[in-house]
This record gives structure tokens, sequence and C-alpha cells, in this order.
């Protein structure tokens, strides 16, 4: 585990710190320059504690409930409330990677100095995540408005030393027990605390972050794939020169393209598409592959984007400004991260479609220029990869569903005001689903065409296919032969693909790729 610190400062976080305390278990520390904003901030909201005049989330009730004025001495008991009743979480805990990274970008906004929290609180959610205590967050909660109120307010209760949490050792015991065992004292809330503490977008942008990490090692991926694929269709890379995406212009299709070429040099069997079975073109899943994973690239650039802006944002309602007025906002309001969520879903469905479509190739003796029936030994005797294919159609149908995006949807809720929501958390959900589907994909087509190519007797294969071929043969990918136990070899390919060998194996021929 990767113990390195990430300092919180007060202008936000990267993607890499994000993946760091969500993955790789760093540390957390405030910075300086957080602990002094934190405090300032405080002696506003205290001000403003103190007059007798209404302030939304200091003073008052919430939501719908906003118009009644709280006492001083009910004050604590509606921080303590509110965190309680909004930790109304269902179903299965979502994984403890996205929990760290709910907990870190909230710690994010809280340091920012923009939310009134007092500097013991904030150091109290980092003492947490350094002591690998994780809350229990349930799947279903979220509408994406007002942020992702019940997941975080389930963070929120094991502050507060209540509720469920997951220890260094993955058992599931009380929050109080936890913090007691680490020497954490539970936090006292005070006027606005619990409001900040729930009131952001953290839970989506989190599992966007990861996700875009995920899908720039997978997009990568499935351009190795593509090119293997095209070997084993004997298919030509004149399609692929530099010239062609020059004349238009989309970075990501000049990328994949680029890629394509560096995995194909010096192949034996590209060019052969004149030969016994003369073709004026290949396919469209082989000819467009990098139209298709390039719109894929372009559009994770995109989401790239917005996540950057969100990570260096400040969400919560009402922040505190730095001229000391507290102001009402609708910030928390998830419609750009949810959007983004979606598009990505989308891009992922297509990408896995394309894949699919290869492999269905590769396996059709009326398609595949001359390959056995589904690659298989003895056709009739044995059916090959007949079914593997079942199963990523099944994976690519799956991936089509949830690329129906959440965030053209809205339920109204809290009595009417808050009237539109961004379903974001929702998005985030199948997103994460759907890029653990589309490795599988992509490992069937590397499993498909791996075999191909090495059916191709008398041929000789790109040095970097050559290479993919050894490494996963030595991972336990079983190459052409009678049939056999299918589930263990694509169950091997799967986690070739996923954590990064095939990459590995490729790039030490090639060079980076792109």
């Amino acid at each position: 585990m990767d113990m390195h610190t990430v300092v919180v400062g007060t202008s936000g976080v990267t993607a890499s710190d994000v993946l760091a305390v969500a993955r790789g278990g760093a540390r957390v520390e405030l910075s300086e320059e957080a602990v002094a904003a934190l405090a300032a901030a405080r002696e506003i909201v205290e001000a403003l504690a103190a007059k007798p005049d209404p302030v939304y989330g200091v003073s008052t009730g919430f939501g719908a409930l906003a118009t009644r004025h709280i006492s001083p001495e009910l004050r604590a008991q509606l921080q303590r409330n509110i965190v309680r009743s909004h930790a109304a979480g269902m179903g299965p805990a979502v994984e403890r990677e996205v929990v760290r990274a709910l907990m870190f970008l909230r710690l994010k906004t809280v340091c920012s100095g923009r939310t009134g929290v007092r500097p013991e609180v904030a150091q109290t959610m980092a003492d947490l995540l350094n002591a690998q205590i994780t809350p229990v967050v349930h799947e279903y909660g979220s509408l994406g408005c007002s942020g992702d109120l019940a997941p975080l307010s389930h963070c929120a209760l094991a502050l507060m030393g209540e509720g469920d949490a997951e220890g260094p050792d993955g058992v599931v015991r009380p929050a109080a027990e936890l913090l007691a065992a680490h020497g954490i004292q539970p936090v006292e809330l005070r006027e606005k605390e619990g409001l900040a503490l729930l009131n952001g977008t953290d839970g989506m942008l989190g599992m966007l972050v990861m996700a875009l990490a995920d899908l720039e090692t997978l997009y990568r991926s499935a351009d190795v794939t593509a090119a293997l694929s095209l070997e084993g269709l004997l298919g030509t890379d004149k399609v692929l020169a530099p010239e062609l995406h020059a004349i238009r212009p989309h970075p990501g299709q000049a990328a994949s393209a680029a890629n394509m070429l560096a995995v194909l040099k010096g192949s034996g069997l590209t060019g052969h598409h004149q030969d016994d079975a003369p073709r004026v073109q290949d396919a469209y899943s082989v000819r467009c592959a990098p139209q298709v994973a390039g719109a894929g690239r372009d559009t994770m650039t995109h989401a790239r984007l917005v996540a950057d802006r969100e990570l260096a944002a400040a969400v919560d309602n009402p922040v505190v400004l730095p001229d000391g007025r507290v102001e009402s906002n609708g910030n928390f309001h998830g419609a750009p991260v949810a959007y983004v969520l979606d598009f990505l879903a989308i891009a992922a469905a297509d990408l896995g479609s394309i894949a699919e479509r290869r492999t269905d190739r590769l396996l059709d003796k009326n398609r595949s220029h001359g390959l056995p029936p589904f690659l298989a030994d003895d056709a009739g005797v044995d059916s090959g990869l007949m079914i593997a294919q079942y199963t990523q159609a099944a994976l690519v149908s799956e991936l089509k569903r949830l690329a129906v995006p959440a965030s053209a949807d809205s339920i109204p809720s809290s009595a009417m005001q808050e009237d539109h929501v961004s379903m974001g958390w929702s998005a985030a959900r199948k997103l994460r689903t759907a890029v653990d589907n589309l490795t599988r994909v992509i490992a069937i087509e590397l499993y498909a065409a791996t075999r191909a190519v090495e059916l191709r007797e008398g041929l000789t294969p790109a040095p970097a296919s050559q290479a993919v071929i050894e490494a996963v043969r030595e991972a336990g990918v079983q190459g052409p032969g009678p049939d056999r136990f299918l589930a263990p070899d694509l169950a091997a390919a799967d986690a070739f693909v996923r954590d990064g060998r095939l990459l590995a194996a490729v790039e030490k021929v090639t060079g980076p790729l792109q």
C-alpha cells in the first residue's frame, strides 16, 4: 500500500490526489493555510449565529423546513439530527475506494474555508482516513442534488461516533468502537457543521475520477486488441496512416490510429486483403476502430475538464464568501458531473459494441478470411470460442442498457423544494458497472484475436503482437487446441487487461502508447 502523504490546502485537489487516497491509502494532512482559512470562516459563522436574524443553515431548519428559526440551545441538536435523519441509505454497501474518495473530497471542500466548519472537525475527517476507517455507505439514497446527501450523511455519522464502519482489517464494527480503538474523539457538531458535511457532489465526483483513470487504460488496451483483430483478419493497416487522420482532426482519433499503427509495425499479417478472397475495404468494425475509440477519447477529455473544475470547487450551501457574507446558492446541483458520467457510459457501450463485432467476425468462417469456424480445433467436435462470444454479446447488451442516461431523469423531493435533481450518483454507479463490463469485453476480444493470429500459420505477427501473445500465455490464457473449460481462461484474460499487463507487454516493444 502506498502511504505517501497528500496535503490538502484551500484551492482544491488533483485527480492523482484522489486516486492516491482512495486507492493507494495515502495519508492526508491539512496545510497551515487551510487551518487558518477554516478558523477565519468559523469566526464569521459564529458571529452570525450570535445575531437574532435567522441565517439559513446556521440558525434555521433545512430544505422545505428552512422557515423555522432555531433557538441557540437547540442548534447542536439540529446539526446532529440532520446527520442522523439524512443517513437513510439502503441496499448493499458501496466499495471502500468510493467511500474514501467521498470522504476526501468532502474534506477538500471543507478546507477551502468556504463552509464555516471548525478546524478540529476537518482534522477528525483526516484522522478517519488515516486510520483506514471507512463508514458504511449504501447503494441507494442520493438523488444527486443538494449533493450526495445520504452517502455523505453516513460518513458524517461516523465522525459523530455513530453508525457502522469498516476497520483497516475489513471487518464492519460500530463506528464508536473503531474511533476509540484509534484514539479519535467523536465530533460534537455546532452551527452549520452538519449541513456542511453532507451538501456536495463528492460521491459522484470521486467515481468520475476513478472511472476516467480506468478508461484511460481501457482505451489504450482496446487499441491493442483492435490491432490484433486486424492482424487476425489479414486486414490492411493503410487506413491508419497519419495523413488520413490529419484531414479529420479529432485528437482522439489520431491517437488511436497511431497506437494501432505502433502495435502493427513490422507485421507480416497485414496487407493480405487482396490475396485469396480480394476485398476492397475491411469491415467498419476494423476500418473505423480509430474513429469510434477516438470519439470516446475526446469525450474523456471533456469529462476530465469537468472533473478538474469540480476538483477545484467548493460545493456547499450556504457558503462563506471572502467578504464575510454567508449566501445560499445552488452549486450543489450535480448536473455538470452527471452529464459527463452519462456521456462516458455511452462511449463505453460503443467501444464494447465495436469490439464484439470484431470478435464475431473472427469466429465466422464466412467473414474471417480463412480461419476455422469459431477458431475451433476440430469444428463440429469442438465448439471453440462460440460461447465466449455469447458472453461478450451479453456484456455488450448490458453496456447498452447502462448507456441509458440517468441525468435525463429527475424526480421531485423535499415537498417540492428540491423539484429538479441530477441523478448524478445513479449515473456514477452505472458507469462503474459499465467500466467493469467493458474490461471483460476487451478481454474476450484479446482472447479471440491472439488465438486467430496464432492460427495464421506461416505468417509472422508484429513484434508487439508476439509480445502480447507470449505474455498472455504466461498469464495462464491458453492458445489454440481442443475444447477445454473456458471460464478460467476468460478470467485470466480479464485479469491480464485489468491490471495493466496487456499494456506493459505492448509498451516494452512500442514505447508508451498515447
